[in-house]
């Protein structure tokens, strides 16, 4: 699967909420890393995280750009709550071997109505 159909599938897997979906795209060392988050290394640990993210939150993607540049596909998403944000996948041989994203962790957790931080602590 070339990148840009990669991060097509991937965004249909993640609109349902599809953990064993979004793992199966990874490679079994991969590396995810929300820039808001600590990164996430292996396909189980990525499934995991998925897991308890769609367990917290109502989460929908709706794409708005989907580009390809070699080896790399790239996501500029935004969803229903108004939250905006990018990704950037390194697919080799049909998988994703590194992931990194980007989204304001302060406005998602507002608007999903999770609890904040306590002061003095990272977001």
């Amino acid at each position: 699967m070339q990148p840009r159909q990669l991060v097509r599938a991937w965004v249909e897997a993640f609109n349902r909420a599809d953990a064993d979906a979004l793992a199966a795209f990874y490679t079994e060392d991969a590396v995810n890393h929300q820039v808001a988050e600590l990164p996430v290394q292996g396909r189980a640990a990525i499934r995991q995280m998925f897991i308890d993210g769609f367990a917290s939150a109502n989460m929908v993607c709706i794409p708005e750009n989907i580009f390809a540049d070699g080896e790399w596909g790239m996501l500029e998403w935004r969803d229903p709550l108004g939250l905006r944000g990018c990704g950037f996948f390194h697919v080799l041989a049909g998988q994703i071997v590194f992931q990194r994203g980007y989204w304001d962790k302060l406005s998602f957790l507002r608007v999903q109505g999770l609890p904040l931080p306590e002061p003095g602590r990272d977001i």
